[in-house]
C-alpha cells in the first residue's frame, strides 16, 4: 500500500487572514510577500498569534521556492511553540498539519509512515474543528485529506482504516466553499487535489473550480502566486495538454 495520507489537505489551509498578525504588525508584511520579515516579527511577539505567523511565514516562502527541509523543520517548531502557548489557537494547529504533508514528500513513505503523519495531521485538524466548527482551512484540509486518502490506498482500504472516502473529501471541500465563498485558495487547492487523484473523470470540476479560483480577486501577494498557478493549470486542461497539467499539480502539491 502508498502511503496514505499526505495532504495535498493541507497546503490549503496555509493561508488563513486571521487576527494572529493584526496584533504585532506582521500581518502587513506577510500580505506584501516579505516572509522573513513577518516571521521575525511573529518569533518577536513570543506568543500563539506570533509563533502562528512565523510557521505561517516559513511555509509560504517554502511554497513559492524549491522544498526545503530545515525550513519545513523550522515551521514545526513554530508551530507547535504556538499550540504550547494557547492549545485552543487553530492556526497552530492548522500549521502544524501543513507541515507534515510538504515533510512527508520530501522524507518519503517509509519514514512519514512512521513518523504517523497522517494520523498527526488528522488529529491537529479536528482539533481546530472542535474550536471552530466552520473554519474553511480546516475543513478544505479535512476535504483533502479524505481525498488523498482513498487516492493512495482505494476505496476500501481507506474506508477501514481510516474512515475516509471521497464523498467526505467533496462534502468537506463544500462546506469550507460555503465558509468563505470568495476565497480563490481553496479553489486552487481543491483543484489540485481532484487533479492529483482523476483529472479526467473530474475534469468539468476542475475546470470550473480553477476559471473561479481565477476570477476572483487576490488579496495578497501569495493569493496572486496561487492565482497564477490557476491559470496556468486551466489553460493546460483547457488544452488537453494532461502531461503539462499532471506535472504542475506535482509541483504545486510541493513534490521535489
Amino acid at each position: 500500500m502508498k502511503n496514505v495520507a499526505y495532504l495535498a489537505l493541507t497546503i490549503a489551509s496555509l493561508w488563513a487572514q486571521g487576527a494572529m498578525a493584526g496584533e504585532n504588525g506582521g500581518l502587513a508584511l506577510f500580505t506584501a510577500g516579505k516572509y522573513a520579515q513577518a516571521e521575525k516579527a511573529g518569533v518577536a511577539a513570543g506568543d500563539a498569534p506570533g509563533y502562528a505567523l512565523a510557521a505561517r511565514s516559513v511555509l509560504a516562502d517554502e511554497v513559492m521556492h524549491a522544498p526545503c527541509l530545515e525550513c519545513l523543520e523550522r515551521a514545526e517548531t513554530y508551530s507547535r511553540k504556538a499550540i504550547a502557548a494557547d492549545p485552543k489557537y487553530p492556526e497552530g494547529h492548522i500549521y502544524l498539519a501543513v507541515t507534515f504533508g510538504y515533510e512527508a514528500r520530501i522524507i518519503g513513505v517509509i519514514e512519514a509512515r512512521i513518523k504517523g503523519f497522517a494520523e498527526q495531521a488528522k488529529d491537529n485538524l479536528d482539533a481546530v474543528i472542535a474550536v471552530e466548527p466552520n473554519n474553511p482551512w480546516a475543513l478544505a484540509g479535512l476535504g483533502g485529506w479524505n481525498i488523498e486518502i482513498v487516492r493512495s490506498a482505494g476505496e476500501s482500504l481507506a474506508s477501514w482504516l481510516y474512515d475516509a472516502s471521497l464523498k467526505k473529501g467533496r462534502q468537506y471541500f463544500a462546506k469550507a466553499f460555503a465558509a468563505d465563498p470568495n476565497n480563490l485558495v481553496l479553489r486552487y487547492q481543491y483543484a489540485l487535489v481532484l487533479g492529483a487523484y482523476d483529472p479526467d473523470g473530474y475534469r468539468k470540476d476542475i475546470e470550473e473550480t480553477l476559471a473561479r479560483a481565477v476570477a476572483d480577486t487576490p488579496h495578497s501577494e501569495y493569493d496572486r502566486f496561487a492565482q497564477a498557478h490557476a491559470r496556468a493549470l486551466l489553460d493546460a486542461i483547457k488544452s488537453g495538454d494532461t502531461d503539462s497539467f499532471s506535472k504542475m499539480v506535482r509541483r504545486d502539491q510541493g513534490y521535489p
